[in-house]
């Protein structure tokens, strides 16, 4: 019952562990638990399952099905390729459109500031020879830099005056082989370079340009960290014609304004939900953004969950509470075992004096729980 007593904001934003990032060593206390989150998990192994209705980050079963990637994340699904030994159809990424293509490397290798889920689908859906764009859609913070972020690749690759120029013709596997990692730093260097002389063609390149060091991308793409998740290093994709000095510590801060990156279909729910994403990741100046951004289409929201809740709770924070329990009975229609829902009505319930509700409310749930088996 500790939720009576904080913020619905702060106490779901707890719940989702969305302030939980990789990279640890600089906390000087015991981090709370890292949830088990398929969302995190789908980029690290394959098969991800969904959570058991019901829940966050609870699994009857295995979370994932296959350690690490496998075949099935770039090439869909391969029974039949299998079974016909090797002669059956596959999805090739190199034979999609540039849009399918490029779909298959996004899904893993962007985030932006933040993504959002596409109203009634789930990330983990996504299969080769779909647009991720259907699935996800994704935000950056108008005046943060892509070298800000961490697993912006696609993102700074688009930026690059090589890719500028080249346009559709060049992808992520003009330069990076699926199948193959070279094996030190010597291959790697001879490696890489080769991949750009493949277009960077001219005589003076392949001899006279720097051939003390053969390492093209210890200048053009040197290796940093991201500011806004701890990786240990991490290259920087825009390909630039001369390093870039580092930058100042006075540099002038994002703003709080969302645009949308890849994200052709983006709708007004989505960049709403963005900013509510925002607001759990404590940019608390994003609230009220994400409030009126909710309201205003509140009549298109029937059957959207997620869109339901988060305005839920953001009617709550305000202390509307008569349209916050509308919404969270909204959404228990839609989803009798919707956690939130059931957590956050058997609050209001209690705040306004029907305990006997919120106790039923809760019992069922705790009921529910004690009658599945599970792992956490």
């Amino acid at each position: 019952y500790l939720y009576l007593f904080v913020s619905p904001v702060a106490w779901y934003a707890a719940s989702q562990s969305l302030d939980m990032k990789p990279g640890l060593e600089s906390m000087i206390q015991a981090p709370p638990a890292l949830p088990v989150q398929a969302e995190c998990l789908r980029c690290h192994m394959s098969a991800v399952q969904h959570s058991d209705p019901g829940s966050l980050n609870r699994y009857s079963r295995l979370p994932f099905l296959h350690a690490g990637i496998t075949c099935e994340s770039c090439h869909g699904d391969t029974r039949q390729h299998i079974a016909a030994g090797g002669k059956g159809v596959v999805i090739n990424p190199s034979k999609l459109t540039a849009r399918l293509r490029d779909s298959i490397c996004i899904s893993c290798h962007l985030e932006g500031d933040i993504s959002v889920e596409r109203a009634s689908h789930s990330a983990l859906d996504f299969k080769p020879g779909d647009p991720i764009s259907d699935y996800l859609a994704y935000f950056v913070y108008s005046g943060a830099g892509a070298t800000k972020r961490g697993v912006s690749e696609v993102e700074q690759l688009s930026l690059s005056m090589c890719k500028r120029t080249s346009g559709d013709a060049m992808s992520c596997m003009s330069c990076h082989d699926p199948h193959y990692t070279p094996a030190g730093p010597l291959e790697r260097a001879a490696f890489y370079r080769n991949k750009c002389l493949a277009c960077h063609t001219g005589a003076v390149f392949a001899t006279a340009h720097h051939a003390e060091n053969p390492d093209c991308t210890s200048c053009h793409m040197p290796r940093t960290g991201a500011e806004n998740i701890p990786h240990v290093a991490w290259t920087d994709h825009r390909i630039l014609k001369y390093p870039e000095a580092p930058a100042l510590s006075n540099a002038p801060a994002a703003g709080e304004t969302l645009i949308p990156v890849f994200s052709p279909n983006s709708t007004g729910r989505d960049i709403a939900l963005a900013y509510f994403k925002g607001l759990l990741e404590g940019n608390i100046g994003l609230q009220q953004k994400a409030y009126d951004g909710l309201e205003a289409i509140k009549p298109e929201l029937s059957g959207d969950k997620d869109a339901l809740v988060a305005l839920g709770i953001l009617s709550e924070e305000r202390g509307d509470y008569k349209q916050a329990q509308g919404l969270f009975q909204e959404v228990l229609k839609l989803d009798p075992r919707n956690l939130t829902a059931i957590s956050n009505l058997g609050a209001l319930l209690a705040k306004s004096g029907d305990l006997q509700g919120a106790i039923s409310l809760w019992r069922d749930r705790k009921s529910t729980r004690l009658n599945s088996s599970h792992i956490t």
